[in-house]
């Protein structure tokens, strides 16, 4: 990561003052000619740089297209994401495998334009799933970067996102969310929770199923129950032209 890091000072510097190379996300990576997978870099708010995994595989379906802008992304427990409020707001973790990108990065990267969002989940058998909504966007801090998700198609993993729409994100130490208690410090995670969660993609990574205490893992309850944690679950944002 500290490579990464370094690499991320040195770009202002061979790109100058230039902004065609700057791209703002993924989608323009992958038309910019990028077909392979992997990391770069973005620029979603201007000459700073923000490291992403993009993904470029595509099979001709318009929603598995290339030039995917990861957003979220757990596969194997090695990243804590019971975090505070200032971690999740410019993000945290490693891009070569888990991390969030930061709460200001979506709002920039979605504050102009449309999104979709696929999640892509797969649990500890082999199954695999997804859900794809055709609108995504983050709002401002000011509103709490307030959730906006719609158009719901499912892949076979259900829909238990549009139950957090427009609400606001909350963590154990900023609670937003609609319940009389703090949903974070209950199910041990940060999300766009109401009173409390159908979906906790940042909660404790557990092994498969375990009920011990309810609902606190990586959870996405209309595919399984909210006692079986997945095994890697991503969030993922596209441009919609």
């Amino acid at each position: 990561m500290a490579i990464m890091l370094f690499l991320a000072s040195l770009l202002p510097v061979v790109l100058g003052s230039d902004c065609k190379f700057m791209q703002f996300d993924c989608s323009d990576i992958y038309n910019s000619g990028e077909t392979v997978s992997g990391i770069y870099s973005i620029y979603p708010a201007g000459d700073i740089p923000v490291w992403v995994y993009c993904e470029m595989i595509s099979d001709g379906k318009v929603e598995d297209k290339g030039g995917w802008t990861v957003i979220q992304r757990r596969m194997d427990g090695s990243v804590n994401f019971y975090r505070p409020w200032n971690q999740y707001k410019r993000g945290f973790g490693n891009v070569e495998g888990e991390y969030w990108l930061g709460l200001e990065n979506m709002y920039q990267l979605t504050r102009k334009n449309k999104y979709m969002l696929r999640v892509d989940l797969e649990d500890f058998e082999g199954r695999k799933g997804f859900a794809l909504y055709s609108s995504f966007s983050v709002g401002c801090e000011c509103a709490g970067y307030q959730l906006h998700v719609s158009g719901f198609t499912d892949g076979g993993a259900g829909d238990s996102l549009s139950g957090h729409n427009d609400q606001k994100f909350s963590t154990f130490d900023k609670d937003q969310d609609s319940y009389e208690k703090n949903c974070a410090k209950q199910y041990l995670g940060a999300f766009w929770y109401a009173a409390c969660h159908y979906a906790n993609p940042n909660g404790v990574y557990l092994w498969g199923e375990d009920d011990t205490h309810h609902a606190i893992g990586v959870v996405w309850s209309t595919w399984k129950n909210y006692a079986v944690s997945m095994k890697s679950i991503s969030m993922k944002i596209k441009y919609v032209s």
